[in-house]
């Protein structure tokens, strides 16, 4: 008879193996030329990635878990994301591919082994629940997000293909009124959970209106061709200046083609689609363009409130659609297409309010500054969340088409600098009641 036990461990080895097939995908695209190449100051050699998410299984699994001698304790440093600048790591002695490729095999082999003699039912907390596995496949599925923003900044012919997401019935437009009141936000019961996210707890939202889709690629055009960013009414002062230092016109990758905008992405130039979520914008951007609209971006507790409450009960759901995980009528999630669905194209995934496309896509900005919720309490260790705080950086909820299903959650939480505009984010509106 399997135990619960048994099909955790079971689980955890398939989602170890599914991370594990996606780098690959990622790393064996490109010739080792593009691997050990910086192709932006923002981003790290693709080769650092695939070494580092080896690096942190090692730290983690490996070392920490399984009490194991260490396989490269020599290059801890090299992999520290803390310790050099992404702009700086092409100038280190990294791992050359085949050196990387060998050395995260060896790690998962003995990862694996530690798995098969891991007590998860009872004991550390860092392993109860299969915690300390599922921080690490989330770990490698973050960077191979990262390692997808890369490509979409590396010169050259495209190397990358996907189908084309599903199209609508019928496009959605429109608000949702979401009813003032308290609800949960947070959580303090989902396994592999993160710091951030915890704990659960109360919050009174008022009342409040939501954009029932992202704003898509027509929308913000018509603010670009109405001057948007030209007028400096519509964007805040800190924005206002990094518009002109920056020489913002259009969303990164977006150009004139002589009938209208256009779009590269991975290699490929096409016009834009009207009806998908407009990406690669920043905060200011996203505020500007609320300003303009007459609204402003909801905060990340309305965002929550949106895609989580349930009106019929009043409790919080796990995802907008309930609380089974994300199948792919759910949502655009896991590299299965490589741009954002029109709105409307997953109606399976809207909240009981109506609200769409919550969870995929693009990664939406609100108007929030990163803290840790009433109770936070860092852990495993404070570089994952704490050293974040404060008001330099924005939150960012929802996931986009390159997050995958282990990494994102109602409660996930995204953060990054508001001037971002390398991964995959967009936004939608709200206004007061």
């Amino acid at each position: 008879m399997t135990t619960e036990t048994e099909r955790l461990r079971d689980r955890v080895a398939a989602e170890l193996l599914r991370a594990r097939d996606r780098t690959v995908r990622l790393t064996e695209a490109v010739d080792e030329g593009d691997l050990v190449a910086q192709h932006s100051p923002l981003m790290s050699p693709l080769v650092w990635d695939l070494a580092h998410v080896g690096n942190q299984e090692e730290l983690w699994l490996v070392r920490d878990v399984g009490g194991r001698e260490p396989v490269r304790r020599d290059i801890d440093e090299l992999y520290d994301a803390f310790k050099h600048a992404r702009r700086d790591r092409r100038a280190l002695p990294l791992l050359n591919a085949a050196e990387a490729r060998r050395y995260v095999a060896q790690v998962r082999d003995k990862a694996l082994d530690v798995l098969d003699h891991a007590r998860l039912d009872q004991g550390r907390r860092l392993v109860a629940d299969g915690f300390a596995f599922g921080m690490i496949v989330q770990h490698e599925q973050q960077h191979d997000e990262t390692m997808l923003a890369t490509h979409q900044l590396r010169a050259g012919p495209p190397v990358l293909s996907a189908a084309a997401p599903p199209s609508p019935s019928s496009v959605v437009t429109g608000e949702a009124f979401v009813p003032g009141g308290p609800f949960t936000m947070g959580t303090s019961t989902e396994a592999w959970a993160l710091d951030n996210e915890r704990p659960a707890h109360q919050v009174l939202v008022p009342g409040f209106h939501i954009d029932r889709a992202a704003v898509t690629n027509a929308a913000y055009a018509a603010f670009i061709d109405a001057g948007g960013y030209d007028d400096p009414r519509w964007w805040s002062t800190p924005g206002w200046n990094h518009r002109q230092e920056a020489g913002l016109v259009a969303p990164a990758h977006w150009q004139r083609d002589g009938r209208g905008w256009a779009a590269t992405t991975f290699g490929r130039t096409e016009p834009i689609v009207p009806d998908e979520p407009v990406v690669h914008v920043g905060f200011h951007e996203a505020s500007a363009y609320a300003a303009w609209a007459g609204k402003r971006l909801p905060t990340e507790a309305e965002w929550e409130k949106a895609a989580r409450w349930d009106p019929a009960t009043g409790r919080s759901r796990r995802y907008p659609w309930g609380d089974e995980s994300p199948s792919p009528h759910h949502a655009n999630l896991g590299q299965q297409h490589l741009r954002p669905a029109a709105a409307g194209a997953f109606p399976a995934g809207a909240s009981p309010l109506g609200v769409h496309q919550l969870i995929g896509d693009v990664w939406e900005w609100t108007s929030s500054d990163f803290h840790g919720y009433p109770g936070f309490a860092a852990f495993p260790y404070r570089e994952y969340s704490e050293v974040f705080f404060g008001p330099d950086y924005k939150v960012l909820r929802g996931g986009s088409f390159g997050t995958d299903r282990s990494a994102v959650r109602g409660t996930f939480r995204n953060w990054d600098y508001p001037i971002r505009r390398q991964i995959f984010t967009g936004f939608r509106c709200a206004r007061d009641a």
